[in-house]
């Protein structure tokens, strides 16, 4: 009897110590896809080309409010060519989720930007699909839809 319930105990014990594990791995996860998110956007601010083609995965699908879609090469040319030039940007109530080797980011994006010359403000909601590629963060889908008040 007592070594059946010693042994639940150290079952009891070790299931406990894998979940808060797995836990802690989570918001570890968590973390860097937060900071990969952070950034992108500090990178298409700064169009700093090489930081945008490290985080981006070659098969990224990147869609606009507005509907238009590019891929990893259009954004970063017109990111860097001026034809699209984020003066800044603002996130606000940003959620992570990661399920294994992906992470779901959904935030709000308010952010003064000048296209083809002409200054503008957008406020849209986003939805990043992020995926761990080579040990590291990478965005393989993005969505924005206008923002409502």
């Amino acid at each position: 009897m007592r070594k059946k319930w010693l042994l639940a105990a150290c079952t009891t014990i070790a299931l406990a110590a894998c979940q808060a594990t797995g836990n802690l791995g989570a918001q570890q996860d968590s973390g860097s896809v937060a900071e990969a998110s952070q950034n992108l956007n500090r990178a298409m601010v700064d169009a700093d080309s090489a930081t945008l083609a490290r985080l981006m995965s070659d098969e990224l699908t990147y869609g606009h409010s507005g509907s238009k879609v590019d891929t990893k090469q259009s954004l970063i040319r017109d990111l860097t060519s001026g034809a699209v030039d984020f003066v800044n940007i603002n996130i606000t109530g940003q959620t992570v989720k990661v399920v294994h080797n992906t992470a779901v980011v959904r935030h709000t994006l308010a952010a003064d930007v000048i296209v083809d010359g002409k200054p503008g403000k957008v406020k849209i909601n986003v939805l990043q699909v992020w995926l761990r590629q080579d040990n590291q963060w990478r965005l393989l889908a993005r969505q924005g839809v206008t923002a409502t008040q």
